[in-house]
C-alpha cells in the first residue's frame, strides 16, 4: 500500500490518481479484513488490526508494514476471541428481535420495533467508536477501548450520533450492494469511522487520540 502523504510532501495537490489509489488501498484492506475474520473468533482481531492500520494511515500518511500488521493481528487473536463471540451473539439477538417484531411474532407493534431499531443503531454507533478507539491503542486492547468509547459517547453525544449514522449507512449499503462488494465496503467503513470520529473530536475540542504504544 502506498503513502498518501507524498503529494503533500512535494507541494502538489491531490488529483484523481491519489483518490483512486486511496480507494484501492481501502478496498484491499477490506478484503484482507474479511478473509482474516472468516474463522469468526478472529473477527475482533481482524477489525482491530484494520483499525490500527487506518489510524496510522490517517495520522502519518503511510500504511504500517506487513510485518507490523501480522504481529498486531497475531497478538490480538486471543484477547479478541471473547469480543468476537460477544459481538456476534449481541448482533444475532438484536437481529432476531427486530425480525420477530417486524413479522408480528412478538407483540409491541411499530412502537416497539422503532424503539428496538433505535437501540440497535445506538449500539452500532458505540461499537463503531470502540473500533476507532481500539485502532488508537494498537488494535488489541478492547476493554480499554470500550471504556474510552463509553466516556466519549457521554461527553460528546453528537460524535456518537455521527458514528451511528455512519454504521447505519454502512449497514444499508451492505444490504443493497452485491455480496462481492461487501469486503470492499468494510475497508471504506473503517476509514469513514476514523474520519468522522476525528472530525467530530476536532469540532468538540476534544484532545486528539495519541499515537498508540506497541503492546508488549
Amino acid at each position: 500500500m502506498a503513502s498518501r502523504a507524498e503529494p503533500e510532501e512535494t507541494g502538489e495537490r491531490r488529483d484523481w490518481r491519489d483518490v483512486a489509489r486511496d480507494a484501492a488501498d481501502l478496498a484491499l484492506l477490506g478484503i484482507l479484513l474479511v478473509l482474516a475474520a472468516v474463522p469468526v473468533v478472529t473477527a475482533a482481531a481482524a477489525v482491530g488490526t484494520a483499525s490500527a492500520a487506518v489510524h496510522d494511515w490517517t495520522r502519518t500518511g503511510s500504511w504500517p508494514s506487513a510485518r507490523t500488521t501480522v504481529r498486531r493481528f497475531g497478538r490480538s487473536v486471543l484477547p479478541g476471541a471473547p469480543v468476537s463471540l460477544l459481538a456476534l451473539t449481541a448482533a444475532g439477538l438484536l437481529a432476531a428481535d427486530l425480525a420477530a417484531l417486524a413479522t408480528g411474532r412478538v407483540p409491541g407493534g411499530p412502537v416497539a420495533l422503532l424503539v428496538t431499531a433505535l437501540v440497535a443503531a445506538g449500539l452500532a454507533g458505540y461499537a463503531g467508536l470502540v473500533v476507532v478507539e481500539v485502532g488508537g491503542n494498537g488494535g488489541g486492547r478492547w476493554r480499554v477501548a470500550a471504556r474510552s468509547a463509553a466516556r466519549a459517547c457521554l461527553d460528546a453525544p453528537t460524535r456518537w450520533a455521527a458514528l451511528t449514522g455512519v454504521t447505519a449507512l454502512a449497514g444499508l449499503l451492505a444490504v443493497l450492494v452485491t455480496p462481492v462488494a461487501v469486503p470492499i465496503l468494510a475497508g471504506h467503513t473503517v476509514a469513514a469511522l476514523h474520519a468522522v470520529a476525528g472530525r467530530q473530536r476536532f469540532a468538540t475540542g476534544a484532545a486528539p487520540v495519541p499515537a498508540h504504544p506497541e503492546l508488549p
